[in-house]
């Protein structure tokens, strides 16, 4: 099974700092819409590899970026996908 792990922001400003900040920086991602399955509000959402995710919620915080959720996508194309809410201490 395929996953993918997704960060969601409280605005929209925060998406666009943080797709600055990890582009100088060269860590491999990608902005997308927020999967339905997530939330019903419109909004910006990153998307990465699983394996990367903590590496680039280390990155933001330390700029100071505020980050709202993160979550583990099972991708199963046009199927509702399996979501699992991160947490971290």
């Amino acid at each position: 099974m395929a996953y993918s792990c997704y960060i969601t922001f409280p605005t929209t400003f925060y998406a666009i700092r943080a797709e600055s900040l990890l582009k100088a920086e060269g860590i491999k991602f990608k902005m997308v819409p927020v999967p339905r399955s997530i939330s019903s509000s419109c909004g910006t959402a990153l998307r990465c590899d699983c394996e990367v995710l903590e590496t680039i919620r280390s990155f933001l915080l330390g700029n100071n970026l505020a980050l709202e959720n993160f979550y583990k996508l099972e991708e199963i194309g046009l199927k509702t996908p399996t979501v699992e809410e991160l947490h971290f201490e």
